[in-house]
């Protein structure tokens, strides 16, 4: 599994789009996209205080806590979310007003970002993970430190996406997805 890794001891956090909270930018597509108008976006965030989340219009958001406490997410129709270090990645809708009421200490998130055509799926690489149809771009985020492939905790490395990932306990795999037109 060889390919560009972005290192997180590199990441510089800046204001969430709304002020409330910080985010670090990983990856963007294409390349120097602003919140409007990118095709992709993968970013950490800290989250210290419960208030809303930015509205991303057209925007399909995947979330994971990677570490710290948990929250609940809640939006104006919806049943509430909740997203802790032990409950995976939740998916919503990016421009459904969202509210989220931290439960416990301060929080560290892991945030995929995708605009049509795009799609994503973030799923946990400790049984291993196949190759997704449809998949043109593929990560694996580190949680925890893994030396068997050179990443420190919270690195970002790029994999062919035809590429079975192996178990690595304490990591995640990110698949961006192009859906057919019409589907």
């Amino acid at each position: 599994m060889k390919g560009a890794v972005h290192r997180g001891a590199e990441r510089r956090f800046a204001p969430w789009k709304n002020g409330g909270g910080e985010t670090a930018e990983i990856l963007c597509s294409p390349e120097g996209a602003g919140y409007d108008d990118f095709d992709w976006r993968i970013s950490t965030a800290r989250v210290g205080q419960s208030g809303p989340f930015s509205s991303f219009h057209g925007v399909h958001r995947s979330l994971t806590v990677i570490e710290g406490g948990a929250m609940r997410l809640t939006f104006d129709a919806a049943p509430p979310l909740m997203v802790g270090p032990e409950t995976g990645p939740v998916c919503f809708p990016g421009d459904v007003a969202c509210h989220a009421e931290l439960i416990g200490p301060a929080l560290l998130d892991l945030n995929v970002m995708v605009r049509a055509p795009f799609g994503v799926r973030v799923v946990a690489a400790d049984t291993g993970v196949a190759p997704l149809g449809g998949a043109v771009e593929r990560f694996v985020f580190a949680r925890d430190a893994l030396p068997a492939l050179g990443l420190e905790r919270h690195d970002l490395q790029q994999v062919p996406p035809e590429e079975n990932v192996p178990p690595l306990g304490g990591a995640l795999v990110i698949d961006i997805t192009r859906q057919a037109r019409g589907s």
